[in-house]
């Protein structure tokens, strides 16, 4: 399993999605989900809309590139219209350990043609997930009830060659134990699984047989 720190690993509020949380994720060796927009004609790190403080996304994949490309990113795309300019700075620093997802349906197929990787994704409100044949993997993310996060369901999208990204309950400020105890007892290929979580340090313990 991969853990993926969620805005980076943050200690207080207001450092998600600062380059110092940021850092600490990989220096921790987790990788992170973060928020990308664009400001200026520039990529920013930012969940809501972005201004003059927001750290510059091309500073995340120099840390990338520094940490030799070892850590995910889990590039959450929060605006139309960035696939040139994220094209441009994955190529510039030789980034491949990432992906993108939560982009619009007609964004998704633009990012397709331009080779860049992207996850579909499925919930309890999206139970196809679209672009399926062609994504990388999937995100898969229970809002309300995580109980349809079957065994079956993992392992199905293990054996049609998808990697797999669940988001752990506590993102959505619900309890996250119980659900790490009914995943941990699945039967799963867990160097295909990645678990994004605001409890990292936590999730490295719990899932330490398993935690690449």
């Amino acid at each position: 399993m991969k853990i993926l720190s969620h805005r980076g690993h943050w200690k207080e509020e207001n450092e998600k999605n600062t380059i110092d949380a940021i850092k600490r994720a990989f220096d921790q060796g987790f990788g992170i989900e973060s928020d990308i927009r664009d400001l200026d004609g520039r990529l920013v790190i930012s969940h809501n809309p972005a201004d003059g403080t927001c750290p510059m996304a091309e500073d995340v994949f120099k840390l990338m590139r520094d940490n030799q490309d070892k850590y995910c990113f889990a590039i959450n795309i929060k605006a139309d219209g960035l696939k040139e300019m994220l094209g441009e700075l994955l190529l510039k620093y030789q980034i491949d350990n990432y992906f993108t997802f939560d982009m619009s349906v007609p964004q998704m197929l633009e990012y397709r043609e331009k080779g860049i990787q992207y996850y579909t994704r499925q919930s309890e409100y999206e139970k196809e997930p679209v672009l399926y044949h062609e994504a990388a993997g999937v995100w898969v993310d229970a809002f309300e009830d995580d109980e349809w996060i079957t065994e079956e369901l993992v392992q199905k999208h293990l054996e049609n060659g998808k990697t797999v990204c669940i988001v752990s309950p506590d993102l959505h400020k619900k309890d996250n134990l119980g659900f790490w105890k009914r995943l941990i007892s699945y039967g799963l290929n867990w160097e295909q699984i990645m678990l994004c979580t605001d409890r990292p340090d936590d999730a490295k313990e719990y899932f330490k047989e398993f935690v690449d």
